[in-house]
């Protein structure tokens, strides 16, 4: 029985897609009875890096998702519209979709998994998240009798090969974007992914599987490395620990409610560059790979990891999801005439709600420019211990250019600290007439 793809976009993961359809040997058997019957592109005019017969390629979209001979639409064109427009309008028609959209799915899921629910559809989406790491689907099944306590990862491959490379060869921060985005790494226009914004999108999605429900996508607090100084990387090294862009999403327990009504599961969901101790799995991470750390109630940690996008690792995860979808289709004939697999498809089961960040408790990096005098070590450490924050270390960095200015540089690593009385401390050594700036505010493992 062949089952008819649909393409919208052929860019780098839709032309893996194509290639991997194109060539079934060696694959599973199952692969050889996929068949793409449209693809949609913006120029039909474009040299393609694999060969299409002309009569399967259009310029519209609506065309592949309402062509009776496609089966399952395959959406990978990116963006927000017309791409959730798209796919709402495969489920209307009764037709699964597999996507790669983070973007789409981190802020339209709820609406998407709803549709596709009333119409007894699937939309499968392990290539959103990881590229070629299989982590939605684990998260469903695998992990799915676990009380997940934790997800972090690092869940963006550009902004890791830039940290991997300013660690390694102490190089500045605009100099290694230059270089990735001439190796084809960053994109032209860097901010979704040094900004932070891609992988909260990813997060997003991860701690709606993870915790049951779904998890506001605007509301999570995102800081990026385009701020971050060379130093501060260099420093972190110097103390025993190396910088990543970490996306985390943890359960805090669950908030009382009145009697009958279900308590909302209490999560903080974040992404920010981090200092992670070197010991730690997360911290081996390098170049553009990716990594997600889970822990769990039975289970412990366990971590995924591999290469986090690119047309292979991507393709790959969007043909699994189709092989899904194809396998039940063989099954029971039509997909439309089966039950959906509670484990396979999309479903919020409780409430999700994000705490307000000044209640959160972390490990703190500070880095502060002060004076070179006696006693300024001594204030600063009183106003952390009055504000009830806890030292792990305060350490002195003098640069031979401050030192001759009468200048210092002194970085202070806290113990867990609430987030407020952090801040609160933070302002106090702000008004030390001592202190000159707090350069640098970054979290700790």
């Amino acid at each position: 029985m062949t089952i008819g793809i649909g393409l919208l976009g052929l860019g780098t993961v839709g032309a893996g897609v194509a290639g991997i359809l194109a060539n079934p040997e060696g694959r599973h058997p199952l692969v050889g009875e996929l068949a793409l019957k449209r693809v949609a592109v913006r120029d039909l005019s474009r040299p393609r890096p694999v060969e299409l017969a002309p009569e399967l390629l259009t310029t519209d979209p609506e065309a592949v998702v309402d062509d009776p001979a496609v089966d399952i639409v395959v959406e990978v064109m990116g963006g927000l519209e017309p791409a959730r427009s798209l796919i709402l309008r495969a489920i209307n028609a009764g037709k699964p979709v597999v996507t790669a959209n983070k973007a789409v799915i981190a802020r339209y899921g709820e609406e998407i998994n709803a549709a596709a629910a009333a119409k007894g559809v699937y939309v499968l989406i392990e290539a959103a998240v990881g590229g070629g790491i299989p982590i939605i689907e684990p998260l469903k099944q695998s992990l799915g009798g676990n009380r997940i306590q934790r997800v972090s990862g690092i869940i963006n491959g550009t902004t890791n090969y830039i940290l991997s490379r300013m660690a390694d060869e102490g190089a500045a921060y605009a100099d290694v974007l230059a270089d990735a985005q001439r190796l084809g790494y960053a994109e032209a226009d860097p901010a979704a992914d040094v900004q932070g914004g891609d992988a909260a999108d990813k997060i997003a999605i991860l701690a709606g599987l993870a915790y049951g429900g779904r998890v506001e996508r605007a509301a999570i607090p995102t800081e990026g490395i385009d701020r971050l100084d060379s130093r501060d990387v260099a420093y972190a090294a110097q103390l025993g620990y190396g910088v990543k862009l970490l996306a985390v999403a943890q359960h805090l327990g669950a908030d009382a409610v009145a009697s009958g009504e279900a308590p909302h599961q209490l999560l903080d969901v974040r992404v920010h560059p981090t200092l992670v101790p070197k010991d730690h799995p997360l911290a081996g991470v390098h170049g553009v790979n990716n990594a997600i750390l889970v822990e769990g109630d039975p289970v412990g940690r366990v971590m995924f990891y591999g290469p986090g996008a690119g047309a292979g690792p991507t393709s790959s995860a969007v043909v699994a999801d189709i092989l899904n979808i194809a396998g039940i289709r063989q099954v029971s004939g039509s997909q439309a005439q089966a039950p959906l697999d509670p484990l396979l498809a999309a479903s919020s089961w409780r409430q999700c709600r994000l705490v307000d960040s000044s209640l959160t408790t972390h490990r703190n990096y500070v880095r502060l420019r002060t004076t070179d005098e006696a006693g300024v070590i001594g204030k600063i450490g009183s106003c952390f211990g009055q504000a009830g924050v806890s030292i792990q270390s305060i350490v002195q960095f003098e640069r031979s250019a401050e030192a001759a200015e009468g200048r210092a540089e002194i970085v202070v690593i806290t113990h867990d600290v609430q987030e407020a009385q952090f801040r609160a401390a933070l302002g106090a050594i702000e008004a030390l007439e001592e202190v000159q700036a707090v350069a640098a505010c970054l979290r700790t493992l």
